[in-house]
């Protein structure tokens, strides 16, 4: 008994993309299985620190730098602080002063003597007493402006060092403060140059990945067209259809049913028929 095979087809027009279909779907997924995923992701994709950031890092270190006013500072405080803003010319203008006032004192000792010889007192009880009267007030004047003088010195020189203090402890605000704005600064720019870099590298990232998985998509686009023409035409039923032998190419690539559709659109379905 002959047996005769006859083939169920579909159209010419269907079965020849569908057939360039399986051959690009297979290039793509070949192309797939062999991807090499760190050239799509990785650190080789994150921006690195920016120089002007890592400018900021580096003058960090300039936070700390109030410590040396601090100490400065401390000098300036105490109950002898005020000894190292003496002037170094105190003395002698001390000296040079009362000099000046012993000699002005004992200019008037002639004067005195002067008046008890006119008086007719010169050498008397009475010019002695009126020379004790004299030098005791001339020395308790010599005493009051020597003091003065000391109490001059010991103010200025305890001002000197009340505005030390107050600058120095200025500066130890104003220092970290600069150096804080200076950070921030160059933190903000170097932040927005990093993200100019990330943004170029994220750009260059999704080129990778869309390279690497565009055969891919064309062929899945592809294939989804081919398969709405073939919904459109469906094959004739057949009396007795025997399962068609699988294809090689469709067990390899593992795609399911739609591969499996499309197979089956363009596989001669054969019918065996007794004679």
């Amino acid at each position: 008994m002959a047996v005769q095979q006859t083939q169920v087809l579909p159209a010419p027009f269907i079965e020849a993309p569908a057939k360039a279909y399986l051959g690009e779907l297979e290039t793509a997924i070949g192309g797939i299985k062999d991807l090499d995923v760190s050239k799509l992701y990785g650190s080789q994709f994150v921006a690195p620190q920016s120089a002007i950031q890592a400018e900021a890092e580096a003058l960090r270190g300039g936070l700390g730098g109030f410590q040396s006013y601090l100490t400065d500072a401390t000098a300036s405080t105490g109950p002898d602080a005020y000894k190292s803003y003496m002037s170094p010319y105190q003395s002698d203008i001390i000296d040079t002063t009362l000099a000046e006032y012993d000699r002005q004192a004992q200019m008037q000792m002639p004067a005195m003597a002067a008046n008890a010889v006119a008086a007719g007192a010169f050498g008397g009880g009475r010019e002695g007493v009126q020379r004790a009267e004299y030098q005791s007030a001339s020395d308790r004047n010599r005493a009051a402006l020597q003091a003065q003088l000391l109490q001059t010195g010991f103010g200025q020189a305890q001002n000197l060092a009340s505005q030390n203090f107050a600058q120095q402890m200025n500066l130890a605000q104003a220092s970290p403060a600069l150096v804080g704005q200076q950070i921030g600064a160059l933190s903000s720019l170097g932040a927005q140059q990093q993200a100019q870099s990330q943004a170029q590298l994220g750009a260059n990232q999704q080129l990778a990945y869309q390279q690497a998985y565009q055969p891919l998509q064309a062929a899945q686009q592809y294939g989804s067209g081919v398969m709405g023409l073939i919904s459109g035409y469906p094959q004739r039923e057949t009396t007795s259809p025997l399962p068609p032998s699988p294809s090689p190419l469709s067990t390899a690539l593992g795609v399911g049913s739609t591969l499996a559709g499309i197979y089956r659109a363009i596989t001669p379905q054969q019918i065996q028929i007794k004679s």
